[in-house]
């Protein structure tokens, strides 16, 4: 058994960096991977908005934080490939841009948005930066330069980090061989024996942890193993580009492992109404 916590796991990324007493650490790591912000402080906020109107979808945030600024920060933890992933980062950034508009006159002055996506996948698509660990997106005019740098989305493809404990040259590297390595750990690497470092194997350590903690990290461990296998399978077979009806397998598969309607709309890119008529379908087999 390891020794650290899986940092994939909802539980392990909540419990690095999505707690209270875990702020230290996640404004460490948003300010080396995000150094223009200068964070001093954070205050965590409501994770789940809602549309303004009933009927629109809702945006359920990993880790939703304010700067002292004002500046709006989004973390995603995203464990496996997921259709439209680029498309709901998007979505999700409407969020924090609508909820600053102010009542009576407002002058649409907005403060930063950031949205950083931390990836156990590759994007395969982005032939040009094969091989990238870190994307940086902007939007940019035809002559590729920054036509607004209030929205900005990071993301890190963690697959890509290969680096070895030699090769690190900063402190952001660090942070990325931790949360890569972190599961594998027995001893303490020397690079990591700062005050923060040791605190995060602290919080990290499994044998800290209380019998309902140890329970909730390994029901969220076997969600992560059981999504992993489900939709690596998915993208294998090809079934996420498929037809329709190809994909009931996916969704039988997904039945099985308790994912919401929500999760098997965003694995599929089918419509709720598509997803309730195949359940129907595979409920009368």
């Amino acid at each position: 058994m390891s020794k650290y916590i899986n940092p994939f796991t909802d539980f392990g990324f909540k419990k690095l960096f999505g707690e209270e007493a875990s702020k230290p650490l996640l404004i460490d790591f948003l300010s080396n991977l995000l150094p223009e912000t200068e964070i001093i402080d954070l205050t965590f906020k409501d994770k789940e908005k809602y549309g303004q109107i009933d009927a629109e979808r809702r945006a359920v945030y990993d880790i939703y934080c304010d700067t002292k600024k004002g500046e709006k920060i989004i973390v995603e933890l995203q464990k496996a490939k997921q259709k439209y992933f680029k498309d709901r980062t998007i979505y999700y950034s409407t969020f924090p841009i609508q909820e600053q508009a102010e009542k009576n006159e407002w002058d649409y002055a907005l403060k930063s948005v950031y949205c950083v996506g931390i990836l156990d996948f590759v994007f395969e698509d982005v032939d040009e930066n094969k091989g990238e660990v870190i994307h940086h997106v902007q939007l940019k005019n035809q002559n590729n330069a920054v036509f607004y740098d209030k929205l900005k989305f990071v993301y890190l493809e963690m697959p890509n980090f290969n680096k070895k404990e030699h090769q690190l040259n900063n402190r952001l590297d660090k942070w990325l061989f931790f949360i890569k390595h972190l599961n594998d750990f027995y001893d303490i690497p020397e690079i990591f024996k700062d005050d923060l470092f040791q605190k995060a194997f602290e919080k990290a350590q499994i044998s800290n942890y209380s019998e309902s903690e140890l329970a909730a990290y390994h029901d969220s461990l076997k969600k992560y193993r059981d999504l992993k296998g489900v939709v690596d399978t998915a993208f294998v077979e090809g079934k996420i580009e498929g037809k329709i009806e190809e994909k009931s397998s996916v969704i039988q598969n997904g039945l099985k492992i308790g994912l919401s309607i929500e999760n098997l709309m965003l694995l599929t890119g089918l419509t709720k109404v598509e997803i309730l008529k195949l359940i129907d379908a595979i409920t009368d087999r």
